[in-house]
């Protein structure tokens, strides 16, 4: 996937005038966000969970070599096969190469952002493999040419309407005069229409949530089935995964479980949680003849030992995306690559480096949402200002910004001028906000006023109220302590 994160500006701003797009993101804070509260209410021990994740993502990363080498082991015992691929160039290849084998014309696919971020469908499809989209929200996309918006509903951007034109479009084998107006429809063409190349492929291509180095296990996370089709029916099931996805044990994995699917959609589980250790046995009834895993690195252990290792920890819920202001009104594809919202403002830099990226970490408010979601507490803004002072100090900031904030720190270090300053300009914008108390219109916020009125400041400065608290805390302390002794 070709990145245009550098245009994250123009991205926004027509995000921000797409009417389907706006009436799309709606979904998320009437869905996602109270989902995910209200499943987080329901366990007492939620945020104790948080913790025991971080830790078990802290103790991985800190032995990651051990673990992949482990997990390594444990496959090649089950039978399988471990592929490690440095670069996305290496990962297309070993995966084309495996195609090759059993001379695939298809292949089906679960989720994955690996895939996504290796760019595999276009060079599959390029050597004369059909890549198909089995989720049906990539499915949709897929048939739209256009990649995911956000990584656990990749079509979440999309409305109805606009799925059954795609439908339309794509099944023209179909009644054109069929109905395609209730969810229901769309859902039943959808599987009618995957049944048979499930049954037709060759090759099923899986990411994974997780890799278990005690048993060599991968895990995905659904909640449609199609993982598990992708997997058992075809000759060879290949699993795409980073570096980072391996965990020490089962355990670990299941109290990892426990926070992702609470954190991601609000369930206490997702409908389908499979595990997959090696290729079909004897005496199984299904599964892969071959069980392939790919090991992909593509920048990680760059991160490793660096400022931005806390990224590693992530496990992919969405939820900093469902709950950040920005993602909320200008979606997943304003981010220009594959990963979107706040998670995407520090891996996507990281990847590609802040010259590409740069824009993303100045696309958050620092409202501090997203890292209180964070099943495993990434510290996300403070990652982002990292991505700040980088770009600052390199000069990738325009001049017109970085004038700005060397006029704001003049009066930062200079305390009587900018108590003074900010009082002239409270008083200033008080007046302009009028009876209403709010500016429609202001030339050094044209980015916010644009979109919505800016509320005008109403009583003292935060500098006054300080002040004034300060000075009667003495008495304060005074009366507490005559207390304290009666």
């Amino acid at each position: 996937m070709e990145s245009t994160s550098h245009r994250f500006p123009e991205n926004a701003r027509a995000a921000l005038t797409n009417e389907a797009l706006q009436s799309a993101l709606g979904k998320l804070e009437t869905g996602f966000v109270v989902n995910r509260a209200t499943a987080a209410g329901r366990l007492p021990e939620f945020e104790a969970l948080r913790d025991q994740a971080r830790d078990i993502k802290n103790h991985t990363l800190a032995h990651l070599d051990y673990y992949l080498e482990a997990f390594e082991a444990k496959v090649i015992e089950n039978g399988g096969h471990v592929h490690w691929a440095s670069t996305a160039a290496e990962a297309r290849q070993i995966i084309l190469d495996i195609c090759r084998t059993v001379d695939a014309k298809t292949v089906t696919k679960g989720k994955s952002m690996i895939a996504e971020e290796i760019a595999l469908n276009d060079y599959l499809a390029e050597n004369g493999v059909e890549p198909i989209e089995t989720d049906l929200g990539e499915y949709i996309i897929q048939l739209r040419d256009e990649p995911p918006s956000h990584i656990i509903a990749p079509a979440v951007h999309v409305i109805k309407e606009q799925v059954a034109e795609a439908f339309h479009v794509a099944h023209t084998h179909l009644d054109p005069n069929r109905s395609l107006e209730e969810p229901r429809e769309l859902l039943e063409e959808a599987r009618a229409v995957l049944r048979q190349k499930f049954l037709d492929a060759d090759v099923g291509i899986t990411g994974a949530n997780f890799l278990i180095a005690e048993t060599g296990t991968s895990v995905i996370v659904t909640n449609e089935g199609n993982g598990d089709l992708t997997q058992i029916l075809p000759k060879i099931h290949i699993a795409l995964a980073s570096l980072e996805k391996v965990t020490p044990t089962l355990e670990d994995t299941t109290s990892l479980l426990r926070v992702l699917a609470r954190s991601a959609t609000g369930q206490e589980f997702s409908s389908y949680t499979t595990f997959s250790t090696g290729p079909r046995r004897d005496d199984d009834v299904d599964g892969p003849s071959e069980y392939h895993v790919v090991l992909l690195d593509n920048g990680r252990s760059g991160m490793l030992g660096s400022e931005f290792q806390d990224m590693l920890r992530c496990i992919r819920c969405g939820a900093c995306m469902n709950h950040c202001p920005v993602y909320g009104v200008v979606g997943g594809h304003a981010y220009g690559w594959v990963y979107p919202g706040p998670m995407g403002a520090v891996l996507t830099p990281t990847l590609l480096g802040v010259e590409e990226a740069g824009h993303l970490p100045n696309a958050s408010t620092f409202c501090g949402r997203c890292e209180s979601v964070c099943p495993v507490r990434i510290p996300l803004p403070n990652l982002m200002r990292q991505y700040r002072k980088r770009e600052f100090e390199r000069k990738l900031v325009p001049a017109s910004t970085r004038a700005g904030l060397g006029l704001w720190a003049f009066f930062a270090r200079r305390p009587a001028l900018y108590r003074v300053a900010t009082e002239i300009m409270g008083l200033m914008l008080r007046v302009m906000g009028g009876k209403r108390g709010r500016i429609g219109w202001l030339p050094a916020a044209r980015g916010w006023t644009a979109h919505r009125d800016m509320p005008a400041p109403t009583g003292r400065t935060f500098q006054a109220q300080w002040a004034a608290r300060r000075a009667v805390r003495p008495q304060s302390s005074k009366d507490a302590s005559r207390r304290t002794k009666l």
